[in-house]
């Protein structure tokens, strides 16, 4: 699918004389191509209080953050002149129809050919960098390519440029690319007609490569202004302090899971909690062992022992208390002694507690 990225025109639309017209196939067109209105042009211009065009009003009001009235107002249709990809949008963050993504986590790609704007190390640097954005958080690793066929071609191209999908000249669209798969899917193409600049005193280059590399690894739309992958380009983005929304990291992890854990990050050893005395009445208690023991039923449970009395005055109480030498946990428990001998008892009881250690 193809993902297309719209110049800033920050001025209102004004909606008298001829200028109501143009406004009118503005409108149209902005929710035809996102938000699935039926292409009717005489319903629209005819009926433009109708109710199902109302409501794409309000759905693309409430989409990007505006206040939703209905209304073709001044803020609405500015919005409606900002940049953007032309896919339709969705909520949060979304991958594209059928989940596609990357079957293998080593992707490569190729700089086919530069822009006259920047040096080549410029774009090198931006493209890298974008990349790099989203290897981050991912398992994916990106390695690149001199010659050959590529999972990802990344083009400058004016105009025409095979793709049967022609760049307009200088504003309007600035980008666009195409979903994981073979052949052309995965591609991002850069319309050359554009000033791209290393700052946003032009086009940035690396914000729009990776928000259309993101379209590349599979991701659609956001409707968090401040995920890279909302629809609207922002030119007033702190570069110097750039960083992923929590929004576009789930979206890409949803697709390919979070980066695997590095050999070199430290271990933080965690501290045992002592068990808390267990309620005797909960009816999901278990024991680690019960046993009759000098003519007495006995539970254990970590590191307490409880009489099957159990409202004897001093119970559950610690094992350690009962049988002196014995540490929690106990798994398994007898008694074996001799009546006829004391001397013999008292031995079996110290045998008795060393078998119940773990």
């Amino acid at each position: 699918m193809l993902l297309l990225l719209w110049v800033v025109v920050c001025s209102a639309y004004p909606l008298n004389g001829a200028a109501r017209d143009d406004s009118m196939d503005l409108v149209q067109h902005y929710l035809e191509n996102y938000y699935n209105l039926a292409k009717d042009v005489k319903q629209f211009v005819r009926r433009k209080d109708s109710g199902p065009v109302v409501k794409k009003i309000q759905e693309m009001q409430k989409f990007l953050g505006l206040e939703v009235t209905g209304k073709l107002d001044s803020e609405t249709l500015e919005v409606m002149r900002m940049p953007r990809c032309g896919v339709p949008d969705v909520g949060d963050f979304s991958t594209f129809p059928g989940m596609p993504k990357w079957r293998k986590t080593r992707l490569t790609y190729r700089i086919v050919n530069y822009t006259l704007d920047l040096p080549r190390d410029a774009v090198d640097s931006a493209i890298e960098k974008a990349l790099k954005v989203w290897e981050e958080v991912t398992p994916l690793t990106f390695s690149r390519i001199y010659e050959g066929e590529a999972d990802i071609l990344i083009t400058f191209a004016a105009r025409e440029h095979g793709d049967f999908i022609p760049f307009d000249g200088p504003g309007m669209v600035l980008a666009h690319a195409f979903s994981p798969g073979p052949g052309i899917n995965g591609d991002a193409h850069f319309d050359d007609d554009e000033k791209w600049t290393k700052d946003t005193s032009g086009t940035n280059l690396f914000l729009v490569a990776a928000h259309e590399l993101g379209h590349s690894l599979g991701l659609y739309h956001s409707a968090n202004s401040e995920a890279l992958m909302y629809p609207v380009y922002n030119p007033f983005t702190d570069l110097a302090r750039f960083r992923l929304s929590q929004d576009d990291v789930n979206g890409i992890q949803s697709l390919y899971g979070p980066p695997p854990a590095s050999p070199d990050d430290p271990v933080v050893p965690t501290e045992s909690v002592p068990p808390e005395t267990p309620a005797m009445c909960d009816p999901t208690l278990s024991f680690d062992a019960v046993s009759t023991l000098r003519g007495e039923i006995l539970f254990f449970k970590d590191r307490f022992d409880e009489k099957k009395q159990s409202m004897d005055p001093g119970f559950p109480r610690k094992i350690v208390e009962d049988f002196p030498g014995v540490e929690p946990k106990v798994n398994a428990v007898f008694e074996a002694f001799d009546m006829n001998n004391q001397a013999k008892r008292e031995e079996e009881k110290i045998n008795m507690c060393n078998v119940m250690k773990l």
